[in-house]
């Protein structure tokens, strides 16, 4: 079952400047300018009345959108400490914070571990130091590496960020952040292919014929081969695609990129029909299929607006008569019927 996660927005809060790709604030409908242990509190206090709560799911609060760990002792302190009574109260499990690999130390890490912080997720992004040093994320991939070996080292669980589709990355240099990130063996990880949101400077670079963002085929694709990677090495990938806020959805927010409202789907199927595609009859053997396949893999098959169907049909030249559900088949398997 996954944790019930409830987030506490912080965009752009502790962060020392702003990346080529970055707005927080229209990523996540807030504006900057920090958040008080007040409004932690509200949320929390929101969250536990909530018809969605559910004590058995593990709840963690979870800080987003900052670099929590950039912030004044004080201030990390403020935005924990109103935590605290409903950890104490078992109504909250947990605590995650998402920071930049260059504001780890073992004080800072202290810190968070005595106010129940479990998990640290890192935005890595790359791990090749020309694609950081375009991005103008001020870390080098060796900060990352320190940073997992001393978030390892006290016992937190870390979580890696990468960003396919920056300036100066390709297939094969993100292949090589995926292999290097491996090796560092995160607990978990999210992708989010690079967007081009107006107002940042990869607009800028775009407007200027500097930059060619990821097409949505590529950027799927791409997603697609490091989940693979990712979960066959034990890393579950926990988010593929940004998550959207009306204010990002409004026109023109999102200028170019590989932008989808079911980006996630996209990728999950794309792996599915790789999986599955060995074991449908050759093309032209076969003039009517029932495809078989358990129930959550059911809609994957389908694939988004039965996209999925016309690749099987297109595929085999067979005509998909019927998809059944079968729970005793496992996940990313299927069983055809063919005639």
């Amino acid at each position: 079952m996954k944790p019930l996660i409830i987030p506490i927005f912080i965009p752009h809060t502790g962060c020392p400047h702003r990346c080529i790709f970055c707005d927080q604030e229209r990523i996540t409908a807030q504006s900057g300018g920090g958040i008080s242990s007040g409004h932690v509190k509200e949320i929390l206090d929101q969250a536990v009345s909530s018809k969605t709560y559910d004590s058995q799911r593990n709840p963690e609060a979870a800080f987003y959108g900052g670099t929590f760990t950039g912030l004044p002792v004080e201030q990390m302190k403020a935005l924990l400490e109103p935590v605290q009574p409903f950890i104490a109260e078992g109504l909250i499990r947990s605590i995650r914070i998402s920071t930049r690999p260059d504001f780890i130390d073992e004080d800072r890490l202290a810190l968070l571990k005595s106010l129940h912080v479990t998990t640290v997720e890192l935005g890595i992004q790359s791990m090749d130091d020309r694609v950081l040093t375009l991005a103008r994320r001020g870390h080098s991939a060796a900060d990352v590496k320190r940073a997992v070996h001393l978030l390892k080292k006290q016992g937190l669980r870390v979580g890696a960020q990468l960003m396919p589709g920056l300036p100066g990355d390709s297939r094969e240099t993100f292949q090589k952040t995926i292999q290097a990130v491996i090796s560092l063996h995160p607990d978990m990880a999210r992708l989010y292919p690079a967007l081009v949101i107006a107002g940042t400077g990869l607009e800028r670079m775009l407007n200027r014929g500097a930059y060619r963002p990821l097409s949505l085929d590529e950027a799927v694709n791409r997603c697609a081969d490091a989940t693979i990677r990712l979960e066959k090495s034990g890393i579950p990938v926990i988010r593929i695609g940004l998550m959207s806020s009306p204010s990002l959805l409004e026109p023109g927010r999102i200028a170019a990129g590989p932008w989808h409202p079911a980006f996630g789907f996209l990728v999950r199927s794309t792996m599915l029909h790789r999986a599955i595609g060995p074991a449908l009859p050759a093309h032209g053997t076969a003039g009517r299929l029932t495809i078989i396949a358990c129930g959550p893999d059911i809609p994957l098959v389908r694939g988004y607006r039965n996209e999925g169907i016309r690749m099987i049909q297109e595929k085999t030249g067979a005509r998909l008569i019927g998809i059944r559900v079968d729970n005793a088949l496992q996940r990313g398997s299927i069983r055809i019927e063919a005639k």
